[in-house]
């Protein structure tokens, strides 16, 4: 096993029984608490450590005399064996001088007893591991110099400062037939290699002389040949010979390193090249591309050294082809024309390859008269133009099929398809932006880049990814090699080149290729000129798909009108039957039937909540289909059941069903609503002020038949309906006998008369008298156990009141009567709108009490909660029934006569004591009061007797004794 320490891949193994617990002190304990530069290895028998050091290289042994399977002993002489320089330090527990000796004997590097100090043993292993890096130093050097000295491709020597070779490598005795041991000792400049040379040993004498100098030499040595005395001579080699200095530890040149390399071939070449430069000359002044020059024969005579460029073949090998026709194919060109023209030019021709790719050519054909040389070809490759007519043509159809395209994929899929033609490389495909997730889609790939690549993978519009980064930016990306991306999703892709291309805001159009650089200007350029072609036709769907969309919606919007005049029409028909209904059951009825009129609608009812059995009872309904049937069949429970119309009674919101199919089997109510061909639904409170008075529910025959819009109007028609339920039962409540009274304690100190109370320390009641204008409403308030003038003082703080006066009284500690003209909103006229009045109130420093009358039509706990909702702190107090003592309300038929100036006046001078026996105030005071004249104030008086005297006398049926 190996520790967690590893420094410069030296390795300690330690060989010691695991059986045998380590104690202070003994060489286990010791290495284990040592820091060391090495990996630590440990074994507990000679055979593992073995197996350690037979798999993996060892610095240093540590071993114990005594192991499991033998003797530290018998494992230094195994390990001899095997590794004769390996360091081995033995540290016996029981050792003598007899081991000691045997140790040594077997090569010991280290022997350390255990009576020894800690600290020799911990020296002895440093000694030994710096010994085995040393060791491995070594023979890594030596291994690379043995890398570099057999190089096949060089001759290469050892030699000692004097000259004479002390080593030579494989090829370099290979090339004299020779061993090591007849070539060692003898001098370098006499050997075979140079007794052909030309003033061979000259040259390198003098060479070795300045190389045992320091300095490094390099000469050029040519020879008839390579060989001893016996063997056969060769063709002429040159060779390049390099030798220089190996500097010893003391720094003097302990040895010379000669090396030599083959060079014929490139003096062959320069010789050539000079020898031929009078040909160049005449060559390349007719030159477009590349030059051939044959004989009659067709036989080359010169290939130009630039034939690979278009070829891929080496100027050899295009002679080893023997005649032109091999090269360019036999009918090239009409010979007699040649000769009677002298030249032909823009001959058209298709020539293949040494990688078997096919180029369009054009030939120019000239006689010549060159050495042996008789017709010039000069070579045009138009491989790359010929494809860019044919991609433009190509590029041309596809265009064509784009303009039928009527979506963004059918476009993805016709441009990655037809992609290979066009710029003629194997993978293509395509991302779509999807502008709701923000993210690019996979939308089409190519057969050749599913398989070079796999399938495209969805990708944000962030800059995480090559696609991604393309789109945002909206600069196309070309790679010769895709690996190279600064992102990349999959490095295991087979693609090389690649192309990225934004295609607008619609998408990015992706190219690549297996072969790196794929991508030259004209490649780019076609790929750009696919990209735009692509984006134009998804700009032209994206505009027609716009269009689409604005006549889809100018026809939802007709639609729309159109139902929303439909609608309109009804909400008149219904205004003018609450105009002309007197009874709720009257309002209700009318507009179940106006909303189902024409099969408006399929089915409307109106329900009120019965506060007893907490369910909806149905009050109207009208319509098409079996809607009684329906009413019977769901639950209308407030508890139990979920049906529109019970939502809207319980949350008093608007509930809108755009489709009755969704969750159809959830809700029971669903499926008997779809039984009757009810398909949408629209539930609306009728609801005016602090009052609900039930629910109106609308059914149609179709899904989502109730808009935003038609969703408001029902919703304001619900406001309608109740405010024409509220005014019929205030005239109702007018004329009704039985009516609940309802008493209230309220603690609030932001209510009028609670606030006055208080701050003055008095009682005060108000009995109901309201008198209404413009901006709020003037009561007659009654002061006990304060001055009046106080209570007047105390309204200047009160924003409420916007102006009081004394009536009646003012004297210190007495009782009396003020006017308050109150802002609104006040509690009286929220209660009237609802036929709700307000009997009286009577507020205390401690507590005020509120009466209200609730009439027989009117839903009491509506009343109670618009008086909860007003005051921070209500208690019920009492509630019970009560009946007005004659068949007509006399004080309402007096106050629907009276005018507002006539009950001023006649309330002004009830209050202010006109009327007491003797007065309190003359008409005269209160005239002024009122800012008018006497004779005003006195024929007002007269006018309001006379009524009332009228009604009570002459219209109710009250005998002349009746008190």
């Amino acid at each position: 096993m190996a520790s967690a320490r590893t420094v410069d891949d030296t390795h300690l193994l330690v060989v010691a029984d695991e059986t045998i617990p380590a104690e202070d002190g003994d060489p286990v304990s010791t290495v284990a608490e040592r820091e060391f530069d090495a990996e630590l290895l440990t074994a507990s028998t000679v055979e593992t450590a073995l197996e350690i050091l037979a798999a993996r290289p060892v610095d240093c042994i540590l071993s114990l005399h005594q192991l499991p399977d033998a003797r530290g002993l018998d494992l230094l002489e195994r390990v001899r064996e095997r590794e004769p320089e390996c360091p081995v330090v033995l540290a016996p527990s029981d050792g003598d001088e007899t081991l000691a000796s045997a140790a040594i004997a077997a090569g010991v590097t280290e022997y350390v007893p255990e009576d020894r100090r800690a600290t020799d043993l911990i020296a002895a292993l440093e000694r030994a591991l710096e010994t085995g890096r040393e060791r491995r130093e070594r023979r890594a050097q030596s291994r690379q110099f043995s890398a570099v000295f057999d190089d096949p491709e060089t001759y290469s020597w050892v030699l000692a400062p004097d000259g004479r070779v002390r080593r030579a490598n494989a090829v370099a005795l290979e090339a004299i037939n020779a061993t090591e041991t007849a070539v060692r000792g003898q001098s370098f400049a006499d050997l075979p290699w140079w007794r052909c040379a030309e003033a061979g040993r000259t040259v390198l004498e003098a060479a070795l002389e300045r190389a045992a100098a320091g300095e490094v030499v390099h000469r050029e040595v040519t020879q008839a040949q390579i060989a001893d005395e016996d063997s056969e001579a060769t063709d002429p080699h040159t060779l390049e010979v390099t030798i220089r200095p190996v500097y010893n530890d003391s720094g003097t040149v302990g040895s010379l390193l000669a090396r030599a390399s083959d060079v014929t071939e490139r003096v062959r070449l320069e010789q050539e090249l000079r020898e031929s430069e009078e040909l160049h000359r005449v060559t390349l002044n007719n030159m477009t591309d590349t030059v051939l020059i044959t004989n009659d024969a067709g036989e080359f005579t010169y290939v130009c050294p630039n034939v690979h460029f278009i070829f891929g073949y080496t100027d050899e090998e295009i002679h080893e082809m023997g005649t032109i026709d091999q090269l360019l194919g036999s009918d090239l060109f009409d010979r007699e024309v040649l000769e009677a023209d002298g030249v032909l030019t823009n001959i058209e021709c298709t020539a293949t390859d040494r990688a078997g790719r096919e180029h369009t050519l054009l030939i120019n054909v000239r006689e010549v008269s060159i050495q042996d040389g008789t017709l010039l070809y000069s070579c045009r490759d138009v491989t790359t133009r010929k494809h860019r007519e044919e991609a433009l043509t190509a590029l041309h159809r596809t265009t064509q099929k784009l303009l039928y395209a009527e979506t963004d994929r059918e476009i993805a899929d016709i441009v990655v398809e037809d992609a290979p033609e066009i710029l003629d490389l194997e993978a293509s495909g395509a991302h779509l932006f999807d502008t709701d997730e923000n993210v690019l889609r996979p939308a089409a790939i190519s057969p050749g880049l599913k398989r070079l690549h796999g399938p495209l993978s969805q990708r944000r519009a962030t800059t995480d990814s090559i696609a991604g980064g393309v789109f945002v930016e909206g600069q196309s990306r070309f790679f010769e090699d895709i690996h190279d991306a600064d992102v990349l999703s999959d490095p295991t892709t087979d693609l090389r080149s690649g192309a990225f291309v934004p295609l607008g805001d619609h998408g990015v159009f992706v190219v690549g290729s297996s072969q790196s650089d794929a991508f030259d200007d004209v490649a780019r350029e076609l790929t750009d000129l696919v990209a735009t072609t692509a984006t134009a036709a998804l700009d032209r769907v994206e505009r027609e798909r716009t269009l689409r969309e604005r006549d889809r919606e100018l026809k939802r919007r007709n639609r729309e009108l159109t139902r929303l005049n439909q609608i309109n029409e009804i909400i008149r028909e219904i205004d003018a039957a609450l105009v002309r209904a007197e009874t709720r059951e009257e309002i209700e009825a009318a507009v179940c039937e106006r909303l189902t009129s024409d099969e408006r609608f399929s089915f409307a009812w109106i329900g009120a909540v019965d506060v007893t059995d907490e369910r909806l009872v149905p009050n109207a309904h009208c319509g098409t289909g079996r809607g009684q049937d329906y009413l019977d069949s769901v639950s209308l429970s407030l508890a139990e059941g979920r049906e529109p119309a019970v939502l809207t009674a319980t949350t008093r919101d608007v509930t809108v069903v755009s489709n009755v199919v969704d969750r159809l089997h959830d809700e029971l109510w669903r499926s008997e609503a779809l039984a009757r061909e009810y398909q949408s639904i629209t539930s609306v409170p009728l609801a005016y002020d602090e009052f609900t008075y039930g629910v109106l529910t609308v059914y149609a025959d179709q899904p989502d038949a109730f808009g935003e819009v038609t969703r408001a109007v029902l919703a304001e028609l619900g406001e309608t309906i109740a405010a024409a339920i509220a005014a019929v039962e205030r005239k109702q409540a007018l004329l009704t006998d039985s009516r609940t009274r309802i008493e209230f304690d309220v603690v609030d100190d932001s209510f009028v008369f609670s606030r006055l109370a208080q701050t003055v320390g008095c009682v005060l009641s108000f009995d109901g008298g309201v008198r209404l204008h413009e901006d709020g409403a003037a009561v007659f308030a009654t002061v006990e156990n304060a001055d009046p003038d106080a209570v007047v003082d105390a309204t200047a703080e009160l924003v409420a009141v916007e102006r009081a006066q004394v009536i009646s009284g003012g004297e210190p500690g007495g009782n009396g009567t003020v006017l308050l003209e109150l802002s609104s909103p006040f509690l009286a006229l929220q209660l009237a709108d609802h036929g709700v009045v307000l009997h009286s109130v009577e507020a205390t420093p401690e507590q005020t009490r509120i009466v209200v009358d609730v009439p027989r039509t009117v839903d009491a706990r509506a009343s109670i909660d618009v008086v909860s909702n007003a005051f921070s702190d209500v208690a019920l107090h009492a509630k019970r029934s009560v009946d007005r003592t004659t068949t007509r309300d006399l004080r309402a038929e007096l106050l629907e006569r009276l005018t507002d100036r006539q009950l001023e006046v006649v309330q002004l001078a009830y209050y202010g004591g006109y009327f007491e026996s003797p007065r309190e105030r003359s008409g005269e005071a209160i005239a002024e009061t009122l800012e008018i004249s006497p004779a005003a104030f006195y024929r007002h008086i007269r006018i309001v007797q006379r009524k009332l005297f009228t009604i009570l006398f002459e219209e109710l049926d009250v005998p002349a004794n009746t008190a």
